[in-house]
């Protein structure tokens, strides 16, 4: 070999074994590694899963009417037991506890604390007091009463017929 053969591999060995020191100096800061954004990923998932259900969620439009459905649902019961079985039912509404309970089943309605609830019962039914609940007669009729159940810009109200008996579901738009 001649001389400037020697120099020219010299060069060459040499600027291979700069780009190798380079390349191992860099390895581990040009970006992440794959388990490292799992990890990532995984803490992510755990603080949302511990932190979003605690997150009070309001109750939505259709839940709301629901919850009205269901609160006539629950006096109709009342009212058809009254009838079949010729006695008088009293369907128990707790505007404080919020809460409807049925005079014959015992289930229970029970409303969430974002939701308004206001109960316009009859003070006196049937030569008595009646003012926490809604009775219903063997012959049909019934104290009557409304049940609003609210939330900003709707709501809805059950009312009970004091004639008939007869419960329907009126919405209400709020502002």
């Amino acid at each position: 070999m001649k001389n400037g053969e020697h120099l020219r591999m010299t060069t060459v060995l040499s600027d291979r074994q700069q780009s190798c020191a380079c390349r191992s100096a860099f390895a581990g800061t040009t970006g992440f590694a794959l388990i490292e954004m799992l990890c990532v990923l995984a803490i992510i998932g755990l603080l949302a899963a511990i932190i979003l259900p605690a997150i009070p969620r309001a109750t939505s439009r259709a839940k709301l009417e629901s919850y009205a459905v269901e609160t006539a649902a629950l006096l109709k019961a009342d009212r058809t037991a009254a009838l079949r079985r010729q006695v008088q039912v009293a369907t128990q509404v707790d505007a404080e506890a919020r809460s409807i309970r049925s005079g014959v089943t015992g289930r229970v309605v029970r409303i969430p604390a974002d939701v308004a609830i206001d109960a316009f019962l009859a003070s006196r039914c049937a030569d008595r007091n009646a003012g926490r609940s809604i009775d219903f007669f063997p012959s049909g009729m019934s104290c009557g009463g409304t049940i609003a159940l609210a939330r900003p810009g709707f709501g809805y109200e059950v009312r009970v017929n004091w004639l008939t008996g007869g419960v329907e579901i009126v919405p209400k738009k709020l502002l």
